[in-house]
């Protein structure tokens, strides 16, 4: 076991230095998007089991519980620009994600009855809309 634990830190403390060396955005938004995601997820399922399936108040809980985690994953991970001044601009962005999540969930509401289902089909989207958002009114550079 302790040798496939050492293979398996060689091989993670690599990458994260390749990640780091040469600068690769789009690589280090994959591994924070899934981690930020999977993060989002958990805390989206548990509320929507304690509410009893009220999707408002489970995105609502998952963006509040999230945002600070995910501005310093996305800021200072992946776009090395980790500055509270784009703190405001992150939150705007944030609630126009939610409302476009909040729309698509009840669009797929009318096909697919499971709510937890329905937000696991919008991962994948909903990560590219907002990697898109937040690099063009987040952390462009220019603030």
């Amino acid at each position: 076991m302790p040798n496939l634990l050492s293979k398996f830190y060689r091989a993670t403390r690599g990458m994260v230095l390749y990640l780091n060396q040469n600068n690769n955005r789009f690589l280090r938004f994959l591994i924070s998007g899934g981690v930020n995601t999977l993060f989002g997820f958990i805390v989206y399922s548990v509320v929507i089991v304690i509410t009893g399936g009220q999707v408002w108040i489970a995105l609502l809980v998952g963006m509040l519980v999230g945002v600070a985690f995910n501005f310093f994953t996305t800021g200072g991970y992946v776009f090395r620009q980790l500055s509270i001044s784009r703190f405001p601009y992150f939150l705007v962005c944030y609630l126009i994600i939610f409302f476009v999540n909040l729309i698509l969930i009840e669009i797929l509401s009318n096909f697919v009855i499971d709510k937890i289902l329905i937000q696991l089909i919008l991962l994948l989207p909903m990560a590219i809309i907002s990697y898109f958002i937040l690099k063009k009114y987040v952390f462009n550079q220019a603030k």
